[in-house]
Order: C-alpha cells, then structure tokens, then sequence
C-alpha cells in the first residue's frame, strides 16, 4: 500500500496522463471513423493486452485473487462500456466537444467517494470542481450557440452522457484498485477484461482494418496504457478530491490537438471556459500549507 504524497507529484502525473489520453482519444477518432468504434477499441485494448501480459508475467509470476481480481474485472467491465460509448460518440461529435460534455463525470465521482469510500469532501474541493464546470458550460453554451443540434450530434450528446456515468464510476474503482495494484498489474488486467467483455461480440461486429489502422490503433494502444499507469500511480499517492478536478484539463488538451490536427479555430468563449477551468483546478489541488507544515 502507497503512502499519502501531498506534494505536486501525483497532480503532475495524473495531468500528464489525462494530456496522453487527449492525444489517444484523436487517434481513436480515426480508428473509430474507419472501422467503428467497436472494432477500434477492441483492437486497441487486445494489443494492448499483448504488449502488456507477458512483462507483467514475467515481473511478478502470481495471479491475483479474492477481492484484487474482483476489483479488476469489475472495473475492466466498467471500461469495456464506457470506452464503446465514448469512442461512438466521437463519429457524430467533435473532440473537444465530447470531452467537454463528458466533464459531468468528475463532478459525479466527487460524491460517489463519498458514498463508495467514505472520503469527506472538503469545501475547497467541491469550489474548485463547481468553477470547472462552469468554465466548461461557458465553452459549450458558445458551441451550442453556433450549430444546429440535429438527430446525430443528439445521439452523440446521449452517448457521451452514458460514457460519463461510467466513467465517474471508474474513477472511485480506479482508486480502489490503485490501493491494491501496481499500475503494471492493473493496466494488464484492464485492456484484457475489456478484450474479454468485448470479444463475445466479435463474430458479428467485428470489422477487420487496413495497414494504415492497425498502426493508428498501435499508437492508440501505447498511449492509453502509459495514460493508465500514471493514473494507477497517482490514484494509489493522492485522494480521489484532489485529483478529479484535472480531469478538466482534458479540454484543453482536446482543443490543442484539435487545433494542430484539424485547423479547429480557438474561440473567445473557448478561453475564457478554459481559464475558469485552471482556476478550478488549482483550487481543488492546492493544499493548506499547516497541512504539510505539521
């Protein structure tokens, strides 16, 4: 079991992650506008599993049991759905705007650490989470206003609000399982429930890809694992409070590949979201300096 870290160190690592998973979400964008999302995401969590259970075997030789195991699949099948449903959405929303909307999750999460793992929620973390999802209204009541919501963008809008209540619900198990798990472990275990989970379906969803895919899910397959181990690590050092407010960094990450790769414009209201965002942030993570004095 970790001690409690209160530096910088677990914010930075789990910024750095939610910046990995930015850039493997786009790539999953082309993999799922390719071959659908089904096929992206399986492919993706299955090479995954290949890259990662021969060295996890390889370093511990022992299979986990009882309550660990339980902890894994569970939140490997949690995943499985919640990654589909993410991923569909991105065929009929833009990226940053997906992310934007999915950012309902950590406000959710915030109290089912409540519930689920008995943490009090401290004022600052609920301010600083608040201010963040204001800054991300303000970023989609600016996109809102300029597009018409048809049929697609509707659907894609429900999905992503599917995809969020199962994430919020992955974010209190990945607490859990960091507690108990080496983030090599548990990123093994995640990508081969998922493969597990989604592979029932395959016979008849399954769309085998080109070249050109296979190496844009490769891509995708290595940054999420990498995403994942920060995330392990720094969910087993830091509270679930302090961390699920950087969650909302995530949409900036989106804008800037957005902008790099798909020439989308950066709007006024976009930076203007983008700094209430920050703020909320920094509010949520920074501690009381009598806290690490004592």
């Amino acid at each position: 079991m970790s001690a409690q870290d209160n530096s910088i160190r677990p914010v930075l690592a789990a910024t750095l992650g939610i910046a990995l998973f930015a850039a493997m979400d786009a790539v999953m964008k082309g993999g799922a506008l390719a071959i659908g999302a089904y096929s992206a995401f399986l492919l993706r969590c299955m090479m995954g599993s290949v890259l990662l259970a021969p060295i996890w075997w390889w370093r511990t030789r022992v299979f986990p049991r009882g309550r660990v195991l339980r902890i894994h699949l569970v939140r490997g099948t949690v995943i499985a759905f919640m990654g589909w449903s993410f991923f569909a959405s991105l065929v009929y929303l833009p990226l940053a705007e997906a992310i934007a909307i999915s950012f309902v999750a950590p406000l959710i999460a915030l109290y089912l650490a409540r519930l689920l793992l008995g943490e009090v929620i401290r004022p600052r973390a609920v301010a600083g989470t608040v201010l963040g999802l204001v800054g991300v209204i303000v970023i989609v009541a600016g996109r809102i206003g300029r597009e018409r919501l048809d049929g697609d963008a509707a659907f894609g809008i429900a999905l992503v609000l599917v995809s969020a209540v199962l994430f919020a619900w992955n974010l209190i198990l990945q607490r859990q399982q960091a507690l108990v798990s080496s983030p090599l472990e548990a990123s093994t275990f995640q990508n081969g429930t998922v493969t597990l989970v989604l592979g029932v379906g395959a016979p008849f969803l399954l769309v085998l890809p080109d070249r050109e895919t296979v190496m844009l899910l490769g891509l995708a397959a290595v940054l999420a694992i990498l995403a994942a181990m920060l995330f392990i690590w720094a969910y087993a050092r830091s509270e679930t409070q302090r961390l699920v407010p950087i969650e909302y960094t995530g949409f900036l990450w989106a804008s800037l590949f957005g902008w790099l790769f798909f020439a989308e414009p950066i709007r006024p209201l976009t930076v203007a979201g983008a700094v209430l965002i920050v703020i909320g942030c920094w509010i949520a993570t920074r501690r009381r300096t009598e806290q690490t004095a004592l």
